[in-house]
């Protein structure tokens, strides 16, 4: 076995060395191959990534930066199909876009010995607009089978030379072979940061290049001159230095996704240029973002952003309507938090500026996250309350670790208060003060002061979000059981289930609950305080399910949690070197109570357990208690932070198992 483990690699090793990575050259061995030799697991490999991004000078333009892409994938089976559907974004803005040229691709397969193609249609090439600020080109590669090799090309021109797309390194697939390089002019200094645990050791050289200026001058034939009209041409050329920064990778592994993780692009490796300063010949240096306060201070002088604060005349007479006769300050926020909710909704787009404005939000009653913030914020501002806008970097946007204008994509409000400070975002009509939609739960938020200071705001909840299960169960001779649940939740568990429950069809959201539990029965279905975001929601039901409980001769044999019991520990990986994020600090608890059918006694129950994580991370204390007719089960769990560093990634793994073993354990019964 081992011999045939080294002969794999000596071919995957001469494969690759000999490999002809120039478009079109797909050779045999790629397409007869059927597993990546270094991971079996994989549903598809990139077999080939290029990326080449340059500055072009053009005279009555000036610069903009293009950037070439080759792709190269094989497709192992049907679980790979999807890596054949790509998307392009495009970054647009005012009147300048991206824009795509020269797409080109082919699908390959091996037929009866040959390789045949297929060429993509550019009739299957679409453009759909995503956003006010983003386009994408969509296509699918045609003729797709198990075992193809997928091929496309392309260029982005973009005008936006200060926006470079991050170089990325490691994908959730494979990658055999990455050639990557970034050559920028001397006048342009970019900022070089580094993200992820892969190690990335680039190449830096230089070459000359030049720009060539082309003139036309027209001379005579003008006035009561007999000269003939003559049109000269001439040029000059501008010397000067391309920085090159080059990447040759090989044998690239997947960075396999693990629940529990905020977002996994933050510890892909990649990485980020960031425009510092352009120095052009003759011309002073224009500095870009350096630091968070020029980060901060861009932002706040853009007038979509700091100029929609101080707009206040299209909501002054509804304001003070609404707290005119109220001075307490919790009361002011409560009013005007529940004014803007109800007056403005959300339409999905998250942004730190302004689209079309806080008075046409206001007035057309649906904004982005810029608007509505923006205008919760300037409205607590009107009322005498100490209150600022907050950059905040969604979940899904990632981590802004250094300082970038890319960085922040999203707007919550900060309100500082004798008894505390409290962050709000109106987008959601479910969140509720300091309980921020799980979106906005992404580490740190930076606080913009008037006159466009900041300081960082930790965003995520102090109090903890409460779930209470309670159960009553009637089980039956042959394993059945039938009986009530009841559920309670409050702050963030009460606001995911609100935004589940309220947005869903009931039938819809009976059927996936039922569908959840493999096939329980439910009746007598019922939510109370949906929209009372002041108590708890608390659901509540019927429901019946069938063997539940194993009949071995005259004993029965019982999980006491039933189909609420824990079944697989969600941490896999023998090693995790990012974070566990929990979103949220929680707790829960089970009190399920069980009736005995007639004629079983108590034989044996798990023993009580108290499973503490080190320092103060969390808990688990199970307990079962029995009487004469009736079991009954107690747990706590507590997750009290967050996150929980990978360094006690090993304990938290084993915590769960622990757990799941003890959920797992079975009541046994006997015949009296």
């Amino acid at each position: 076995m081992k011999s045939l483990f080294l002969f794999m690699l000596l071919s995957f090793a001469l494969t690759a060395h000999s490999q002809n990575y120039d478009f079109g050259k797909i050779s045999k061995e790629e397409l007869q191959e059927k597993f990546n030799p270094l991971d079996s697991s994989a549903n598809a490999t990139y077999l080939y990534k290029y990326r080449r991004t340059y500055f072009v000078y053009r005279q009555e333009e000036g610069f903009s930066i293009l950037t070439d892409v080759q792709e190269r994938i094989k497709i192992y089976n049907q679980e790979g199909f999807d890596y054949a559907n790509r998307i392009i974004n495009l970054h647009k803005y005012h009147n300048e876009n991206e824009k795509v040229m020269g797409l080109k691709g082919y699908t390959y397969n091996l037929v009866d010995g040959k390789i045949e193609e297929t060429k993509l249609d550019k009739h299957e090439v679409f453009n759909v607009e995503k956003s006010k600020y983003t386009d994408q080109e969509k296509f699918t590669m045609p003729n797709l089978k198990e075992g193809s090799v997928i091929e496309y090309k392309y260029k982005i021109e973009s005008p936006f030379y200060w926006n470079v797309e991050d170089f990325v390194f490691q994908y959730d697939i494979p990658v055999k072979k990455i050639e990557a390089s970034f050559e920028a002019p001397e006048y342009f200094n970019f900022k070089f940061n580094t993200k992820g645990f892969l190690i990335v050791n680039p190449k830096n050289t230089t070459k000359s290049d030049k720009i060539t200026f082309n003139y036309k001058e027209r001379s005579g034939g003008t006035g009561m001159s007999n000269a003939v009209s003559r049109t000269t041409y001439s040029s000059s050329n501008l010397n000067f230095i391309t920085n090159i920064t080059s990447y040759d990778l090989s044998n690239i592994p997947a960075l396999k996704e693990e629940p529990y993780v905020n977002n996994i692009d933050n510890y892909r490796s990649a990485v980020q240029y960031e425009l510092s300063y352009t120095k052009f010949p003759q011309s002073t240096i224009k500095y870009y973002s350096t630091t968070w306060e020029d980060v901060v201070k861009t932002i706040y002088t853009s007038s979509d952003f700091g100029n929609e604060l101080d707009k206040t005349g299209y909501y002054e007479d509804d304001v003070d309507a609404l707290i005119g006769t109220v001075s307490d300050p919790l009361k002011r926020v409560a009013l005007i938090y529940s004014l803007v909710k109800s007056k403005v909704k959300w339409n999905g787009y998250t942004s730190i500026y302004a689209n079309d404005g806080v008075k046409k939000a206001y007035k057309d009653h649906v904004g982005n996250a810029a608007e509505i913030n923006l205008m919760l914020t300037s409205m607590l501002r009107y009322a005498g309350l100490k209150a600022y806008p907050v950059l905040v970097s969604t979940r899904q946007h990632g981590i802004p670790i250094f300082p970038t204008r890319e960085g922040y994509n999203y707007v919550v409000t900060y309100v500082k208060l004798d008894e505390g400070i409290m962050l709000l975002d109106a987008t959601s009509k479910f969140s509720l003060p300091n309980v921020l939609p799980t979106r906005a739960l992404n580490w740190q938020g930076r606080i913009i002061a008037e006159g466009g200071g900041s300081e960082l705001v930790d965003l995520y909840p102090k109090q903890d979000s409460k779930s209470n299960i309670f159960m009553m169960i009637d089980l039956e001779e042959n394993g059945d059981i039938e009986g009530n649940f009841r559920s309670m939740k409050t702050n963030h568990d009460a606001l995911t289930y609100r935004e589940q429950y309220v947005e869903t069809d009931q039938d819809q959201f009976l059927e996936e609950l039922e569908n959840k539990y493999n096939g329980l029965e439910i009746s007598d279905f019922k939510v109370t305080n949906a929209l009372d975001l002041s108590k708890p929601v608390i659901e509540s039901y019927k429901f019946f399910k069938e063997s539940q409980a194993d009949i071995i001769g005259d004993k029965i044999y019982f999980s006491p949690l039933f189909y609420l019991r824990t079944l697989t520990n969600p941490f896999k990986l023998e090693k995790r070197e990012f974070p566990v994020d929990f979103v949220y600090p929680s707790s829960s608890t089970y009190r399920v109570s069980i009736n005995l059918p007639e004629g079983y006694k108590v034989e044996s129950t798990p023993e009580p357990v108290a499973l503490m994580l080190p320092d103060n991370l969390g808990v688990f204390k199970y307990n079962v208690l029995v009487t004469e007719l009736a079991v009954q089960l107690v747990i706590d769990t507590q997750i009290n932070t967050p996150i929980v560093s990978p360094l006690y990634y090993d304990t938290l793994k084993e915590y769960f198992k622990q757990l799941i073993e003890k959920e797992n354990e079975q009541i046994v019964l006997t015949k009296i």
